[in-house]
């Protein structure tokens, strides 16, 4: 059977030029260029149904999750003021409220001062209680009565709101690929749908006279298909919806109608062999009649995989593999897998290291063997690996750690600077590129959106403005978030710079005062005003921040050495503060404003602070470094910031 080529086949001594042996980076550049960009097709899909798919655009967090503060253990909810001089010799006894609070159950009674309530684990911690006390360190002591020997830390053993996820924070990235914890992470906060990738659907062609399929006898001379199984796995590995055709002997009008009707069903073609120059390799000069631009690279500077073709016919890419399985799959897997993945949603894969440092000290308890899930970053040495620290019922411990390390059981800690080996939780962990160690805003996922959307893996560790400062000193990060004020210069982060370490202005953010809507207590009042009169009344509640946060300042310089009710309850983001005035365990605390107004909070505002960046000088030049500063500085990024209630500097 005759087949007369098309003017523009390749065939076409016009052709010759596509036979140039290429250097990688070109024909990999020029196979990009002819390709993007292009926009993914998505679907929605049922959580059950997304398992394995990438995201298609970012999951902001609906609620807070918890949306309560919790107990974390059964035992006894109580004020931790009323402890604070008990000893074994002078026990402390406490009368028990005539409420049981259990799972589900939302508590009705406040705890005074020298009552208690029993609470279960996962119970809503009720008013007026700031920490919770192991039952197994109570004593009963009469009928409605315990003792108790132990003193208890503010917060012991209570998990608060939005501890876990913030609501309005960016709880997965598009391109993420969706596992188990995810599907964890988008149930918790009641997400049944997501939008997803659309798998391209790749079409997959063998060729060659001399190919036998798996199963079936071997002839004299001929060889079983090895490629077809290899590439159709491997590019069910890399997203793509994988559809085997078969092979194809050498016969150019049955590879031809092959070739065509693939591409008519799928968005890819993949075949291997018949891409050298040899008059047995027909599928090379088929190209040229499928469509345009036609072939890109015909040749490639790889060993092995130096005659790998690539074209792209009116949009859908078409790749002629080596016919040795060598040859084909280390040129699969690195020119082909990065576009594949591409065209899915997916980020590209990249493999990591196991053995890293852990620059802080974990204590341990003797006699059980710990496992502490960690998240890896680059440091000035190699790996470093942070603690994640949310604690064991927090669904992102697990979603966002890279791995965990093991404490044994004959030690009480791990010490700081210890070298130890990670174990991954997936074998392609990337290292991220930005790594970013402080104090957390919700700006920050504004600024790193782009920069995530652009492939670039972001890590915000949120520590505190003093804990990032120490980690920027250290060298652990690339940008450290502060917002400190300085009582003596009245300005804010300049005096606590040190060398090596540069300020970068990032943005204003009011904080105030945060009051239930109603409240005649504040309405109408200065935020001086206001906690004068929140001091005036022993009824009113406040709920703090945690020792080493920006706004703990604030407030202390409002309370003027004063320790009001409530005082010791310290959550550890304003999320946290928002919700607890909100659900009435609380009637006032500070918080900034995009918060409030989320929250439907009524507002005070107090003072401006300047939230900005102490920028490592060390790595300034990194790409990733570059790629934030620009986004900082960009039209979009303030535009984006302004719109969510902050003001650029």
């Amino acid at each position: 059977m005759t087949h007369t080529p098309q003017p523009k086949g390749a065939d076409n001594p016009d052709q010759d030029q596509f036979l140039t042996i290429l250097s990688r980076e070109d024909a990999l550049a020029r196979f990009e260029a002819a390709l993007f960009p292009r926009a993914v097709p998505s679907e929605p899909r049922s959580l059950a149904a997304a398992l394995g798919c990438a995201l298609a655009e970012d999951v902001v967090a609906p609620i807070d999750v918890p949306p309560f503060d919790r107990s974390n253990v059964d035992g006894f909810a109580v004020r931790s003021a009323d402890l604070a001089s008990v000893t074994e010799a002078a026990p402390v006894r406490l009368i028990l409220n005539d409420e049981v609070i259990a799972c589900g159950v939302a508590p009705v009674r406040p705890v005074l001062s020298g009552t208690a309530t029993s609470i279960a684990t996962g119970g809503p911690v009720p008013r007026g209680a700031d920490a919770i006390v192991m039952v197994e360190h109570t004593q009963p002591s009469g009928m409605r009565a315990i003792e108790i020997r132990r003193a208890a830390s503010p917060g012991q053993f209570i998990s608060y709101a939005g501890s876990d996820i913030a609501r309005g924070e960016a709880l997965l990235r598009a391109g993420t690929i969706i596992g188990s914890r995810e599907i964890g992470m988008l149930a918790a906060c009641g997400i049944a749908q997501v939008n997803v990738a659309r798998r391209p659907r790749v079409a997959i062609i063998s060729t060659g006279d001399e190919l036998v399929q798996p199963g079936q006898a071997l002839r004299p001379a001929a060889i079983y298909d090895t490629n077809g199984a290899i590439v159709t796995a491997a590019i069910s590995e890399n997203g793509g919806e994988a559809h085997f055709l078969g092979a194809i002997p050498d016969d150019d009008a049955l590879l031809e109608a092959a070739m065509r009707k693939a591409l008519a069903t799928s968005d890819m073609l993949v075949l291997s062999g018949g891409t050298s120059k040899g008059a047995g390799d027909v599928s090379h000069r088929i190209i040229g009649r499928l469509g345009e631009p036609g072939i890109i690279a015909h040749g490639v500077a790889l060993k092995p995989g130096k005659p790998l073709c690539l074209a792209v016919c009116d949009g859908k890419p078409v790749i002629i593999l080596p016919g040795f399985p060598t040859s084909a799959m280390f040129t699969f897997h690195d020119m082909i897998v990065p576009v594949l993945r591409r065209m899915a949603g997916l980020p590209l894969r990249s493999d990591a290291k196991v053995t890293a440092r852990v620059p802080v000290r974990i204590a341990s308890e003797l006699g059980r063997t710990e496992f502490v899930m960690v998240s890896l970053v680059e440091g000035p040495d190699g790996l470093i690996a942070y603690p994640t620290g949310k604690g064991s019922g927090a669904i992102t411990s697990f979603a966002q750690a890279d791995g965990f390390l093991r404490i044994d059981a004959l030690a009480d800690q791990l010490p700081a600077n210890a070298q130890t080996d990670v174990t991954l939780f997936t074998p392609h962990v990337r290292v991220p590129d930005l790594v970013i160690v402080g104090s957390h805003c919700t700006g920050l996922d504004l600024v790193t959106a782009p920069l995530a959307h652009a492939g670039l893996a972001v890590r915000s560790i949120a520590v505190g403005s003093l804990g990032g400062l120490a980690a920027a000193k250290r060298g652990e990060c690339d940008f450290a978030p502060i917002h400190l004020f300085d009582e003596k210069t009245e300005t804010y982060n300049t005096p606590y710079l040190t060398e090596g370490l540069e300020l970068v202005p990032g943005w204003r953010r009011m904080q105030g005062i945060v009051f239930r809507k109603g409240d005649r207590r504040f309405e109408g009042l200065s935020a001086k005003d206001a906690v004068r009169a929140a001091l005036a009344d022993p009824a009113c509640i406040m709920v703090n921040r945690n020792q080493g946060a920006g706004t703990r300042i604030l407030i202390d310089r409002l309370l003027g050495g004063m320790r009001p009710d409530g005082y010791w309850n310290q959550p550890r983001s304003h999320n946290a503060v928002a919700a607890a005035i909100a659900q009435q365990r609380a009637d006032w605390g500070m918080t900034i404003a995009p918060v409030a107004h989320a929250s439907d909070l009524g507002f005070i505002p107090f003072a401006e602070e300047h939230y900005d960046f102490a920028l490592v000088k060390a790595r300034k030049q990194r790409p990733a470094v570059q790629a934030f500063l620009d986004a900082l500085a960009s039209e979009a990024g303030r535009a984006a910031l302004e719109r969510a209630g902050f003001r650029p500097a």
